[in-house]
């Protein structure tokens, strides 16, 4: 890698896209030609994954999973999952993203891809799929049984589920489980999706020597599987709420400082060893941009203290 090098940040959905919203598709591309044509080498991303409040890139739904709305669709398309037909998008907004219309036409898409998928998958995408989900199980099972409660549950946040479900009875998950299987296997599709474009989109990046450059939230939503899924690792209360949450203090940008409403892990909770502070939070939150075959490098977003209350004046310190 040289010394010195120049790229430029860019989210993937600022990229043009009749499809409503920036994709990996022709303008990710296209993007990386003209990288590689300025002589530029490096492209920061921003955090990937699927957005929950705000649509903010950093309060995502997993700090694992991958944001669908930036599937290509003419790429299932090729891949043999839609017709050209069912590719059809409506006349979005330019250039602003109408987040609600983009993810109705998006969902519909993948899930006519996956109803086909179950139908006549061939063999060889059938083994991708199921290598895929038996690799990711460690995350994977988790998000989308989240995601699946998530819809049953009016899109509300966990901590106003169902008390058995929220706080993960293993009789009621397991119910669930059973109940919502279609959901569940639709989701981990999904992903599967994500990744196949994602990893191809790496390599085309790789081939025209530039470097792809992640970004690493180093706390994590509320509302996400992640907390969900192993509430022991943070600080929260009995019903599940953050006693502390992230933010910044008074600076120059805010006279009153910020607050984030990410919940602080409890280091001490934390599995203890090998792992240093900075390494237990990547263990928890760093995504796989791609294997170590392909070129990459990540940036953990850092965070200057946390609040200790939900007041207008909240008592500040360091995390």
């Amino acid at each position: 890698m040289p010394r010195r090098s120049s790229g430029i940040l860019l989210h993937p959905t600022s990229l043009p896209s009749p499809f409503g919203i920036g994709d990996f598709g022709d303008g990710a591309r296209a993007f990386i030609d003209f990288l590689h044509d300025a002589g530029q080498t490096r492209w920061q991303t921003l955090p990937l994954g699927p957005t929950g409040y705000g649509n903010s890139p950093y309060q995502a739904l997993s700090a694992f999973a991958g944001n669908t709305l930036l599937i290509h669709p003419r790429a299932l398309v090729d891949a043999g999952l839609l017709e050209t037909n069912d590719v059809t998008a409506p006349l979005f907004p330019f250039p602003h993203v109408d987040f609600d219309a983009t993810r109705s036409f998006k969902a519909k898409i993948l899930n006519r891809a996956f109803k086909n998928f179950r139908r006549d998958a061939s063999r060889s995408m059938t083994s991708e799929f199921e290598d895929f989900c038996a690799r990711s199980s460690w995350w994977l099972d988790d998000y989308a049984l989240f995601r699946a409660l998530k819809a049953a549950q009016g899109d509300r946040e966990w901590t106003a589920w169902d008390r058995e479900i929220a706080f993960r009875v293993p009789g009621a998950l397991q119910h669930a489980r059973d109940e919502l299987d279609s959901e569940i296997q639709a989701q981990k599709f999904f992903q599967f999706l994500f990744f196949r474009q994602w990893m191809l989109l790496c390599d085309y990046a790789r081939e025209r020597n530039v470097w792809i450059i992640g970004d690493l939230p180093i706390f994590v939503a509320h509302d996400s599987a992640d907390v969900w899924a192993h509430r022991e690792y943070f600080k929260l209360d009995d019903s599940g709420r953050p006693v502390v949450v992230a933010g910044v203090p008074p600076d120059y940008f805010s006279e009153t400082g910020q607050l984030w409403g990410n919940p602080l892990y409890d280091w001490d909770r934390l599995p203890r060893g090998q792992l240093s502070m900075v390494d237990r939070t990547s263990a928890l939150v760093a995504r796989t941009v791609r294997p170590s075959s392909r070129r990459s490098l990540s940036r953990l977003c850092s965070v200057l203290g946390d609040s200790r209350g939900r007041s207008h004046r909240p008592k500040w310190r360091m995390g």
